[in-house]
């Protein structure tokens, strides 16, 4: 057995105080984005962790990348076919995190996820590499396949049919916007005292702003 008691780390980067948030948890979460964003340290800052419950009843946890954040909610792009697309379209309810160890922050958020509109959808697809587009089309995610080399048997075959023409978004390719309910702020401070602020939603489209224990 690997014993990892002795891990050990002091948090004492910054504080999470009341006196210093805004009202809404969109405007803190744009405020430590960035802060994270220029304070360097981390290779992906939109990484993130979607969580959802399975068609088998069991939770999963993958990485993946936020593509754009405003008051609305949270985007980010997946294959609707895939078992992350097949969870979420029939049980809604996900968790996105975000671990920023060089800040000593997370933000986890609860919400509620809805394909996003196919306009916006096609215009995010219309933005990527093209090398991206034919993933997309080539990559039946999650299905078990022979091999690598039948993934990339079938990109060449791709590449020659759409050489100099344009590639369309395949309809089981899209965004999912996830409106937040609740979303908390993480904070490492001394000793495990850690800050913890809530923000949950309420029916006047307010937030209530709760602290919770370490």
């Amino acid at each position: 057995m690997n014993d990892l008691s002795n891990y050990r780390k002091s948090y004492e980067k910054s504080e999470l105080l009341e006196s210093n948030i805004p009202e809404d948890p969109i405007n803190l979460f744009n405020r430590w984005f960035h802060e994270v964003e220029d304070f360097g340290g981390v290779d992906e800052v939109n990484a993130m962790t979607v969580s959802t419950i399975g068609l088998d009843g069991f939770p999963k946890s993958r990485v993946v990348l936020l593509k754009k954040f405003s008051e609305e909610g949270f985007i980010f792009y997946t294959n609707y076919n895939s078992e992350k697309g097949k969870a979420i379209q029939n049980n809604p309810h996900v968790c996105l995190s975000f671990f920023w160890p060089s800040s000593e922050r997370q933000v986890i958020i609860k919400g509620i996820a809805a394909k996003t509109s196919e306009s916006v959808s096609d215009g995010y697809f219309d933005s990527r590499p093209d090398g991206s587009k034919l993933g997309a089309i080539v990559s039946h995610q999650s299905e078990v396949i022979p091999s690598r080399t039948f993934l990339e048997e079938n990109l060449k075959e791709l590449e020659k049919e759409f050489e100099g023409k344009p590639i369309p978004r395949p309809k089981h390719w899209g965004g999912f916007l996830v409106t937040p309910v609740e979303v908390e702020f993480w904070q490492g401070r001394p000793n495990r005292l850690h800050d913890r602020i809530r923000y949950v939603a309420q029916d006047d489209y307010s937030w209530k702003i709760e602290r919770l224990s370490s």
